[in-house]
């Protein structure tokens, strides 16, 4: 009797060391994550429920890598450093564009050296040393204690092995996972944008939600003749297709996302000595502009690019996907904003001022209908004449360089009697923002009262960078008025910079437009402001554009593909029609919030103000997604073809 209560004894006080250790390890992740001990144990005492379930999560893995290796050490060892790990790689990733680790990211974990590499210099704080020290010496504490604690012969842990791990995979597939969180006061119905998530659960229960609960809804009665209903339905709201007038001659078309670019006007508390937007300004009382409302703040730009070629935003697809690392096939399923121009004829090139390491552009982009990417390498290759150094701020080509390598692909598609469409993505303006990025040079002054010398010498770099991209458009456009092919010019920026001050807090809360980095406290006008930039379209012939000169019209992620085909009259598909007449409601809709046509922000699409036949076409462009990429795909060929055919 006396030594069957000493087992008992010590198995109760081994699921306590490793409750124990659960516990440490949730406590110094958020301790890593919010930067001190006494905030981090106010979340674990406000968050009491999440709190002891990732408590649990921990111990329960610590504890089976126990019974597999007889130590518990080892086990306590194993799962403090991947803790540790991902709370640091979500530290960093915060401090790049100001939201958490999701699960989508770890799409890119192959390319974590070049992120990295593009962020500038990352180091570890001194409170994360701090928290892994506590973590290591508990490790060490257990490590003391294995002769005295063991974990029973083998035969009890290959019972108590498998008894946790059956319990270990019902949190993560079938119903005893959504049963735990609803159990611990986890929502695990409703998407949730990553930062509230956080907030509310941690890091690791967001990214379980994300990964284990989340799906995305097949529509009810899902089968062949819903999707023929869905069809003929999404017909009757079109109308009857429509073909576009040919313009007298095809244009050209190139597309430009300028890194970071916005109207740096628009922030309050500065002072310039000039217009670092001179060219934009100029331009866009000759064109259409206005905001560009997007998906991200600092970071994103590969997945901003397949929203914007796609239609889709992360919001479509199932939790956790990375858009731009799904299956190969899934990128030539519906036609892309490039297919009708490849149709046509069109040199369809890519052209990209860095290197092909990120965002699988080499896999993805030929698949979307791109005959030829050229990225830094293959542009200073061409015969353009440079001189000095192709580079600026660093790494990336200068935006000078790679206006000289659109112009030379206009020339090339001429001499060959095409038209060219051009997607370019410029870096001159890229992060890190670093005081000597630049030589320590600006051409334009700035002042202000809200930043002292140091955080000024940080907005210097990125107002150079704005002004530089600016000089750029402005040269472009100076070349092509020399031209006589007819061209149309679409430039974008396709988030703001994330512009860290020495404080740790951004250029935007010093100025008073947010009230910190987080945007879970933020406003929902303060969100539409600070994921919004600004774009413009213009041609070297004033004929070919579809709205007056001068015209203010925002736009948004889903809403400038539709724009584009428009401006080109280009013929629309099925599917490319219906995200043309949800523009015209909708310019984004992401997790984190949406924009209605007429420039009003909402959280979510059940708040916004929008028609009965608005909602109804959000239901069937819902049912399209779904049926392409998780059903049958028994609509998509349809989706691909003219409205009424």
């Amino acid at each position: 009797m006396k030594k069957t209560l000493l087992k008992v004894g010590k198995a109760v006080l081994v699921l306590l060391e490793a409750l124990l250790l659960g516990c440490a390890v949730t406590f110094a992740m958020e301790w890593i994550a919010l930067g001190d001990p006494k905030s981090a144990l106010d979340w674990c005492l406000t968050s009491l429920s999440p709190f002891c379930l990732t408590a649990v999560l921990y111990g329960g893995v610590a504890l089976f890598l126990g019974f597999l290796s007889g130590r518990l050490w080892i086990g306590a060892l194993t799962v403090s450093t991947a803790g540790t790990v991902l709370a640091l790689v979500s530290y960093f990733k915060f401090a790049i564009n100001g939201t958490p680790l999701e699960v989508e990211d770890f799409g890119m974990i192959g390319q974590l050296n070049q992120v990295m590499g593009v962020a500038g210099n990352l180091t570890i704080p001194g409170f994360a040393w701090a928290a892994m020290g506590i973590l290591a010496l508990l490790a060490l504490f257990f490590f003391l204690l294995k002769k005295k604690l063991p974990l029973g012969t083998g035969r009890t842990r290959f019972i108590l092995m498998s008894v946790e791990l059956a319990l270990g995979l019902a949190l993560v597939v079938g119903p005893g996972a959504s049963s735990m969180g609803q159990a611990f006061s986890v929502n695990t119905q409703d998407r949730i944008m990553s930062t509230v998530a956080y907030r509310n659960y941690g890091l690791t229960l967001g990214l379980w939600r994300d990964a284990c609960l989340l799906d995305n809804r097949e529509p009810e009665n899902y089968s062949a003749e819903y999707m023929d209903g869905v069809v003929e339905r999404l017909d009757e709201i079109l109308g009857a297709s429509q073909s576009p007038s040919e313009p007298q001659e095809q244009p050209n078309v190139i597309f430009i996302l300028s890194e970071s670019f916005y109207d740096m006007t628009r922030l309050p508390g500065l002072t310039l000595s000039a217009d670092p937007a001179e060219n934009y300004h100029r331009l866009s009382k000759e064109g259409i502009s206005g905001r560009f409302y997007t998906s991200y703040l600092g970071y994103g730009t590969g997945y901003i690019e397949q929203s914007i070629f796609s239609g889709l935003t992360g919001k479509d697809m199932e939790p956790g996907t990375n858009i731009c690392f799904r299956d190969d096939e899934d990128f030539s399923l519906l036609d892309s904003i490039v297919t009708p121009f490849k149709t046509a004829g069109y040199d369809t090139e890519m052209l990209h001022s860095y290197n092909s390491s990120l965002y699988n552009r080499t896999a993805t982009y030929p698949r979307l209908g791109f005959d030829n990417l050229l990225f830094s390498a293959e542009m200073q290759a061409l015969n353009l004449n440079i001189q000095g150094s192709p580079y600026a701020g660093g790494y990336y080509l200068s935006d000078h360089v790679f206006t000289q390598a659109l112009l030379n692909r206009l020339d090339a598609a001429d001499a060959e009697g095409k038209e060219a469409f051009l997607f370019g993505i410029s870096m001159e303006n890229h992060q890190p923002f670093n005081p000597d990025k630049f030589g320590y040079k600006c051409q334009i002054g700035i002042t202000s009262d809200e930043l002292d010398q140091d955080d000024l010498a940080i907005t210097r770099v990125m107002l150079e960078g704005l002004t530089r991209a600016d000089q750029a458009l402005g040269e472009l456009t100076n070349a092509l008025l020399e031209r006589e092919e007819p061209t149309i010019v679409v430039f974008f920026g396709d988030h703001r910079p994330n512009l860290f001050m020495t404080d740790g807090d951004t250029i935007y809360s010093h100025l008073g437009l947010c009230d910190g980095n987080d945007c879970s406290n933020w406003s929902i006008d303060q969100v539409a402001d600070l994921y919004s930039t600004n774009y413009l379209i213009w041609a070297n012939d004033p004929a070919l554009l579809k709205e007056p000169a001068g015209t203010r019209q925002d736009t948004g992620l889903t809403a400038i593909g539709p724009t584009v085909l428009k401006e080109a009259d280009m013929p629309q598909t099925r599917y490319w029609a219906m995200q043309e007449r949800l523009s015209k409601a909708l310019l984004v809709n992401t997790d984190l919030y949406c924009v209605t046509a007429d420039g009003n922000p909402y959280w979510n699409v059940s708040s916004a103000k929008l028609t009965d036949e608005d909602r109804e076409l959000i239901k069937l462009r819902d049912a399209v997604v779904y049926d392409t990429y998780y059903g049958q795909r028994y609509a998509t060929a349809r989706m691909n073809q003219p409205v009424g055919s």
